[in-house]
Formats: C-alpha cells, sequence, structure tokens
C-alpha cells in the first residue's frame, strides 16, 4: 500500500477520535445502568435488554475503527477486534442473566425468567438476536480464517444459539405460528434461525472436537445442541425430523463412547 497522505493521516485521527469519544459515552451508560441494577432489581431484566444492545453498539464502532485501519493505513488493528469479540461475550451474557444458559432442558425450567420480559414483543427479539449475529458474524470477518480466536468463536456462536432458542415463547410457539397471529413472520425466522444455529453449533463442537482439543466435554455439548435441536421438533410434531436427529445423536453417543474407552486403554498402556 503506497504512503498515506497527511490528509488521510488528518481523517483517520479526526474519524478515530468520534469513535472513541462514542465509546467513551456507551461505557458510561452501561456504568450508570448497573450501578442502578445493583441498587434496584426491579426491572432489571429490562435493563440488560438495553445493557445487551449498547454492547453491540460498541462492538460496531469498534468494527469501524478497524476498518479505517485497514481501508486508510493497511494495517488491520486486533486490539479493536478483540475488544469486539469481549463486546459480543459481554451482550450474550447480559441476555443469558435474563433467559438462562440452559442448553437442553424442559422450557418449564426457565419459563419463569421468559415471563419477566413479556412486555419485550417477538419483534423486537428478533431485532436485538439479528443485531447480535451482526456483530458476531462482523467480528469474526474482521479477523478472518486464520486467526488464534477460530475456536473460541464456535463457543461464542454456541452461547448465541443457546440464548436464541431460550428467547423464544415455546409455550405458545404452535399457536404463535399462525399466519394470522401478531409477529408471526419475525416469529418464523427466530424459529428458523435457532433451528440452523443449534444444527450448526453442535457440527461445529463436533469439529473442535475432532480438530483442536480432543476434549470429550466438547463432543457431550454437541450432542447436547443436538438434543435442544430434537426437542423443538418433537415440540412442532415434526416427527420425520425428530427422528433424523435421533439417529444422529445415537452415532455420536457411540463414537464417543468408543472414544472415550481407547483414550483409557491409552492411558493405562
Amino acid at each position: 500500500m503506497g504512503k498515506i497522505s497527511a490528509e488521510g493521516k488528518k481523517y483517520y485521527f479526526e474519524k478515530l477520535k468520534q469513535y472513541k469519544e462514542s465509546i467513551e459515552q456507551i461505557k458510561q451508560r452501561e456504568k450508570n445502568l448497573l450501578q442502578i441494577v445493583q441498587k434496584d432489581e426491579n426491572g432489571a431484566e429490562y435493563k440488560r435488554l438495553t445493557l445487551a444492545d449498547e454492547s453491540c453498539n460498541l462492538v460496531s464502532y469498534l468494527v469501524l475503527m478497524n476498518n479505517l485501519s485497514l481501508t486508510l493505513l493497511g494495517i488491520k488493528n486486533e486490539a479493536y477486534l478483540n475488544e469486539a469479540r469481549k463486546a459480543c461475550y459481554k451482550s450474550l451474557i447480559y441476555l443469558e442473566e435474563i433467559v438462562s444458559n440452559y442448553v437442553d432442558v424442559p422450557f418449564s425450567d426457565y419459563e419463569d425468567k421468559l415471563e419477566r420480559i413479556s412486555g419485550f414483543s417477538q419483534g423486537d427479539r428478533w431485532a436485538l438476536l439479528r443485531k447480535i449475529g451482526y456483530s458476531i458474524q462482523a467480528v469474526k470477518e474482521g479477523f478472518g480464517e486464520n486467526t488464534k480466536w477460530k475456536w473460541s468463536f464456535v463457543e461464542l456462536e454456541g452461547r448465541m444459539a443457546t440464548v436464541a432458542k431460550n428467547f423464544l415463547d415455546l409455550k405458545n410457539l404452535v399457536k404463535g405460528l399462525d399466519p394470522r397471529a401478531d409477529f408471526y413472520e419475525e416469529r418464523y425466522d427466530h424459529l428458523s434461525l435457532v433451528k440452523e444455529l443449534l444444527q450448526k453449533s453442535a457440527d461445529r463442537y463436533r469439529e473442535k472436537y475432532e480438530l483442536s482439543t480432543l476434549r470429550l466435554d466438547d463432543f457431550k455439548i454437541a450432542i447436547n445442541y443436538l438434543a435442544a435441536l430434537r426437542r423443538i421438533h418433537a415440540l412442532l410434531g415434526e416427527v420425520e425430523e425428530s427422528e433424523v436427529i435421533k439417529k444422529k445423536i445415537d452415532i455420536w453417543r457411540s463414537k464417543m463412547d468408543t472414544d472415550q474407552k481407547n483414550m483409557e486403554k491409552g492411558r493405562k498402556r
């Protein structure tokens, strides 16, 4: 890349200053909201929804700062991207605090948590989930394929899958899939995303196990995501799809048991 002009440098630092000021404002709002939550838990769930949204706003500025560095200086700024990655985690953690991080459990285990944000419409839920999804994707693309954080994104996207699932009102889901129901399109898209993310998380954790960690815990997590997906299919009366997932779970469990026995034999030698 050619040498950057004085005018280009001036533009770069001016924009950088603007973005940093916006970031500081977001961080101050986060600090103020957290102080309010610590003093009074009343309505804390809605404040955490705001905090999750603000974390995504933070990501957008950090990604912009990296893009600016890349465009004008020809340098990828991994410090900005790493801070953005952490902000993605923070956004999901705020949502986990609201609806739990349970992967494969009956809806009744966290139904009461969802009831506390009943005023947060299906449309709002879908908009927030899309925003988080876009944030994660932007950070992932910023790092590129050959990054040390490759396997970290498996966990990040898995947590996204869990939160997206737990934001679905499974008790009223079937009724809400009537095209005449309010927010039908958003609910349908939300459900489709959940199915896609659960399957993807299962496959990616299995891949992480096979190609990176060889930790049985990762294999178990992969199977858990499949079981959560099967639970959704069963709820919707999708018998064929549920049976396909069941067979896949059985095959994966058999493979995991075989691997475990081989590992134990290897340790004894």
